[in-house]
């Protein structure tokens, strides 16, 4: 099969991109600059010069199918920048994708297409997305799933996979992030890490987006995660122990941590301060809320079934 794929100098990408051509797949990646291109050739895919914005059929020519990794997964940001890559981006993707003649596209969301900053609790794909969306990136990352899932047809076979909480070896996002807070002094819990969670090793995802491209309706989202839940003290403490980081004990009631978010978010806004800040609306919501899914959709449609547990993953980091 030949499989183009978005986002592949990313985390997730780079493990797509990766477990594909072991599997004797042939690879192209989407690449937006040279750094790019050195990134997923070193993966084993051919590098297409182009991005979200000018991405055409051409650059999909001969392909099967697209697995759609790239996104603007930030906590803070523009509107603008926010909806031209996720929505206007997939947007322009899909129409590449259906003018070059794929059949299968495989998106990959987000749980957080869901989430309004109130708890989510054992929830399936029958939860419904909120009346109204509170953060760009729950908002934009929702707005492109309905557009891929609307765009299932006949001869064009489209389908999003909902992992909660990546994680694993070369995160970009969440280790970094926990060691930069903890070395500066800037780490805190929100009422003790007390919230719930379950968690997805990206292994497990990309297993999930493999059976995507050979299983499962079209038109239709799957959760994948872990086989346990947790809380977010309990995990967040194992996964930092992976680079030897003692997370401090320290925590502030989830009242007061949403509502300096607020107040800081809005001073940033009123002084058009550029950088993010120290605490936004997005992360004290996730951060102070339990957030739980279950895979009993993906396990029975897509033969999904976690190849990693949270134990051999992070023992894995460990060594």
């Amino acid at each position: 099969m030949r499989v183009f794929v978005t986002g592949g100098s990313g985390f997730v990408g780079g493990h797509v991109i990766e477990a594909l051509v072991a599997a004797g797949h042939e690879v192209r990646a989407m690449a937006r600059s040279d750094a790019s291109v050195e990134r997923v050739v070193a993966l084993g895919a051919d590098p297409s010069r182009c991005s979200l914005d000018d991405v055409a059929a051409e650059h999909l020519a001969d392909c099967d199918a697209v697995v759609h990794c790239a996104a603007y997964v930030e906590e803070w940001g523009t509107r603008e920048v926010f909806w031209r890559i996720n929505v206007d981006g997939t947007q322009r993707l899909l129409g590449a994708a259906r003018t070059s003649g794929v059949a299968r596209f495989i998106f990959v969301g987000t749980e957080a297409a869901l989430f309004d900053g109130h708890d989510l609790i054992g929830i399936d794909e029958t939860q419904p997305y909120p009346d109204q969306q509170r953060f760009l990136y729950s908002e934009t990352k929702a707005e492109a799933e309905r557009l891929v899932l609307s765009a299932n047809g006949e001869a064009f076979t489209t389908i999003s996979i909902r992992p909660r909480f990546v994680w694993g070896p070369r995160d970009q996002s969440v280790l970094p992030a926990i060691r930069r807070m903890v070395e500066t002094g800037g780490w805190s819990w929100i009422d003790h890490g007390r919230a719930q969670t379950s968690t997805t090793h990206v292994a497990n995802l990309v297993h999930a987006i493999e059976r995507a491209l050979v299983a499962g309706r079209g038109g239709q989202a799957y959760f994948v995660a872990d086989d346990e839940d947790t809380t977010l003290k309990d995990f967040l403490e194992r996964l930092a122990a992976t680079e030897a980081l003692v997370l401090p004990s320290r925590s502030v009631p989830r009242w007061l941590a949403r509502t300096s978010a607020s107040v800081t978010e809005v001073i940033w806004r009123t002084f058009g301060v550029e950088s993010t800040p120290p605490l936004t609306r997005f992360a004290a919501a996730m951060m102070s809320s339990s957030v739980t899914v279950k895979t009993d959709k993906a396990r029975r449609e897509l033969g999904y079934a976690p190849v990693v547990s949270v134990d051999e993953g992070l023992a894995a980091m460990t060594e």
